[in-house]
């Protein structure tokens, strides 16, 4: 039946790659998917090859623009999720968006406010709340058969797939955190996270979290992609059984154990008892998922995993990510997402230090650690992320992005929409030495409108980056860049021209159009120049 109401709707998949691959291929199979939109065009190729009978483009203004497109299912990497889902919501499409929600607990609020103003299904990817095996481990702690609950332990562990825009954290663990909450029912009272970064610096590739719940029960999530082999599993230990699911076994998904303890003479004995396996009827929880996403909007039901459940999921994990930054500091979890209020119509976090005399604008987030110094201008919408400082007499323009562990330093201009990658260097003194102050000698620096500087690349003092220029990861800047220049290496040489929508442009003699925007450009001795816009307005 579900089936039969899906065929009914069309579907657009905005991502396919790691995994937006296999919504794609359950969708497909449900007959549902209408539209593909990812911003790769060589891996749009492949699938144009193999799946002919779907629409296909890299531009979002597309499928938002599309009558026929009921619903998007979200699989981009995270840190797009507010804003592809917000764009979404206003254009009246039903949202189904793969873990995490968001990325701070106030967007992920604004999208559940959002969904219910519009009248749209949010629906959050927490697959394993679609799995056979949970779905019975719940029924078996409702109806008692674990007797009261004392402690749960989940590991979730493997080599690969290592990540550079999120941490094994954000990664790996809402999955287990959306499991043990909905088994328990409630939100832990307190967490408390320790790591370890040993392939980049700022970056968890082990992560071991505990947590306390107001009913007593207590449970720690050990999350690694630094492991020899796979390997994920949840013991949930009863007073009267205890259960081991255990997802990478074929044939052993669920067992049940008759363990217990038993006093004699005052003293605690276990008791053992032989495994039993759990008889399960197998579906793929994927298939579920998508099935389950078709069902709600056909009915408008509200689904199991909605945006008030990844919501709490979201808080929990901010929670995490808080303790994690603190060396495992024991951080509180209020009962309903909270965050620092708003001032002035800009946020900041409440770690955040915002001198007086600065000036940020409105709609302006400023993250976990990072401080704005006085004197300093940061303008509308910019995203200031964590462990930033922005230091005296700094001017930032609107829609700024600036990402952690970014020092914006005294003598620098960012203009409107660039992009600072992660642990980016800036400079300002061109001969630093400890023991002469050299103040009165700092050196401007003025990256202009749209440019992006990749993460871990270092910008000399004293040049102007162009518009719209792109500077890879790790290159050393060390002199002026032209306009919609692709630079990298160290030092930085040029290797190419890009278009303002950042796909790299192939010129056929002194013209070029982008193959993904369609925007055309010229090249002469000046340098490279915009001829005319792409038709999405970007």
């Amino acid at each position: 039946m579900e089936q039969k109401r899906a065929g009914k709707k069309n579907i657009a998949l905005i991502g396919s790659g790691y995994w937006g691959k296999n919504l794609l291929r359950n969708f497909h199979q449900l007959g549902v998917l209408k539209t593909v939109c990812d911003s790769d065009p060589a891996r749009l190729s492949g699938f144009k090859e193999t799946h002919p009978d779907l629409s296909y483009t890299t531009r979002f203004s597309d499928v938002l623009d599309d009558p026929q497109i009921d619903a998007v299912a979200i699989a981009a990497p995270a840190a797009l999720h507010f804003e592809l889902a917000k764009k979404a919501l206003e254009g009246g499409k039903d949202v189904f968006i793969e873990k995490p929600l968001a990325l701070d607990v106030t967007d992920g609020a604004r999208l559940v406010t959002l969904a219910e103003k519009k009248n749209r299904i949010l629906m959050v990817g927490h697959l394993l709340q679609y799995h056979p095996a949970i779905l019975k481990l719940k029924a078996l702690i409702n109806d008692g058969e674990l007797g009261k609950i004392d402690y749960i332990y989940s590991t979730r562990l493997n080599l690969g797939k290592i990540r550079s825009e999120e941490n094994i954290l954000w990664s790996f663990a809402p999955h287990d955190i959306s499991v043990i909450l909905m088994l328990l029912g409630e939100l832990p009272k307190e967490v408390s996270t320790h790591g370890g970064n040993y392939l980049h610096p700022t970056i968890a590739d082990v992560t071991f979290t505990n947590f306390t719940f107001g009913s007593g029960v207590r449970a720690h999530i050990f999350v690694s992609w630094l492991h020899p082999y796979k390997e994920q599993k949840m013991v949930i230990v009863g007073e009267k059984k205890m259960a081991v699911f255990d997802d990478v076994s074929p044939d052993r998904k669920l067992l049940l154990f008759p363990h217990k303890i038993e006093w004699i003479n005052r003293e605690p004995v276990p008791s053992r008892g032989d495994g039993e396996i759990v008889p399960l009827v197998m579906k793929e929880p994927l298939l579920e998922e998508c099935l389950h996403f078709l069902d709600c909007i056909s009915t408008r039901k509200k689904p199991k995993t909605d945006g008030a459940e990844g919501l709490r999921v979201l808080q929990v994990l901010q929670a995490c990510q808080s303790s994690l930054h603190e060396q495992g500091r024991p951080v509180l979890i209020e009962s309903a997402p909270k965050g620092k209020a708003e001032k002035k119509g800009f946020y900041i976090h409440p770690t955040g230090i915002l001198d007086e005399g600065a000036k940020v604008g409105e709609g302006t987030k400023v993250w976990h650690f990072s401080h704005i110094m006085t004197g300093s201008e940061i303008g509308r919408n910019c995203n200031i992320g964590q462990n930033v400082v922005v230091s005296p007499q700094v001017k930032v323009g609107n829609g700024v992005k600036i990402q952690n562990n970014v020092s914006v330093y005294t003598g620098v201009i960012l203009e409107d929409d660039v992009f600072c990658g992660p642990s980016m260097v800036f400079t300002n003194v061109i001969n630093p030495r400890s023991a002469v102050s050299r103040k009165d000698e700092y050196k401007s620096t003025l990256v202009k409108r749209g440019a992006t500087i990749g993460a871990n690349a270092t910008i000399v003092c004293g040049v102007t980056i162009g518009q719209y220029a792109f500077i890879g990861a790790g290159a050393v800047v060390t002199k002026d860049v032209p306009d919609f220049a692709l630079i990298y290496g160290n030092p930085a040489a040029q290797h190419g021209w890009m278009c303002r929508c950042g796909v790299k442009l192939s010129f056929k003699g002194a013209k070029a159009v982008c193959s993904a925007c369609e925007a055309t450009y010229k090249k002469d001795k000046t340098g490279c120049h915009l001829l005319s816009s792409s038709t999405s307005g970007v």
